[in-house]
């Protein structure tokens, strides 16, 4: 019995390294990997942002990155107006605390920079808490991701709060 938990221990600590390593070594490759965070792009053509976003409406994810730090996630995204949004959810909570990072480091630099379809834009992100966009943008979030639940993921009190952070991609 000891001896299988020695063997049970050494194979759970192989397993924890192991993930350790990766958690690490995405810190340097080109971009996100899925839900894991990635470094910053080192691929893709510098373009010009287009004035209207409607093109990428129907797009499950963006990449993106932020530049201090040089770190790159992947994020949902909601297009409302021709105008392009990010939501985080879930900052009030232990969770949003210990995954949802990146909101808090725009605080020092709001400058980011988008990568669709192997083109870059350089852009900013600003914050919205209110205004009559919000409502509108969360139905949108609520159509693409959860349809059906559309009624309680759709209260500006939400974004007003700060369980929901709203940002709008726009020009630097």
């Amino acid at each position: 019995m000891k001896k299988a938990l020695k063997w049970a221990g050494i194979a759970l600590a192989g397993l924890v390294v192991a993930i350790g390593l990766f958690l690490f070594s995405m810190r340097f490759s080109d971009g996100p990997s899925a839900i894991f965070a990635g470094g910053p792009f080192a691929s893709g053509e510098l373009t010009g942002a287009p004035d209207d976003w409607s093109w990428i409406r129907d797009y499950d994810t963006i990449e993106f990155q932020t530049l201090a730090p040089a770190r790159s996630r992947t994020v949902w995204l909601a297009v409302h107006d021709s105008r392009l949004f990010i939501v985080s959810g879930y900052m009030n909570t232990t969770y949003g605390g210990i995954w949802k990072q990146w909101p808090h480091y725009l605080a020092e630099d709001d400058r980011i920079v988008l990568r669709i379809d192997d083109s870059l834009y350089e852009q900013r992100l600003e914050r919205i808490m209110s205004g009559p966009e919000v409502v509108p943008v969360l139905q949108e979030l609520a159509r693409k991701y959860f349809p059906g639940a559309a009624d309680g993921l759709t209260s500006a009190d939400s974004v007003s709060n700060g369980d929901t952070w709203m940002f709008e991609v726009v020009a630097r």
